[in-house]
């Protein structure tokens, strides 16, 4: 009596350690959210890299307004403001353009950030571009 008990206890331990019923579920709940995640992030470094051609675009356009003979910051400044006006409204958020004009170097910096996809994540952008300014120079006088 007690081997046939044996037996059954050992039969129903290996019965028991063998079953993988439920086991697919338990591998579902794991990696359907970590490949979400995955998913998530891809999307938001794709927004990101948009964001920030679209910086560099504004700043670019923001440069070639602010370096030409007889501009100022300004136009560069309302130049800058009329790109993101038109390519920032989605992936760009909260966009500040900052123009400098010297008599040597125009210099246009846009920052701001990529619009969120991830809770909780905020990547900053910026896009910025030098150049010279214009003058004139009279001919034979050098650059003073």
């Amino acid at each position: 009596m007690t081997t046939r008990l044996a037996r059954r206890l050992r039969a129903q331990v290996r019965r028991c350690c063998q079953d993988e019923r439920g086991s697919v579920t338990a591998e579902l709940v794991l990696a359907v959210p970590a490949l979400l995640l995955l998913i998530l992030l891809i999307a938001q470094f794709a927004i990101w890299a948009h964001a920030t051609h679209i910086a560099q675009a504004a700043a670019s356009q923001a440069l070639s307004a602010a370096r030409v003979q007889g501009a100022s910051s300004a136009a560069g400044h309302a130049e800058a403001a009329a790109v993101l006006a038109q390519l920032g409204a989605g992936p760009l958020k909260n966009p500040h353009a900052t123009v400098n004009r010297g008599p040597e170097q125009s210099t246009v910096e846009i920052t701001g950030e990529a619009a969120p996809v991830v809770p909780f994540l905020t990547l900053p952008v910026r896009g910025r571009a030098v150049g010279p300014s214009e003058r004139f120079v009279v001919p034979g006088r050098g650059n003073g």
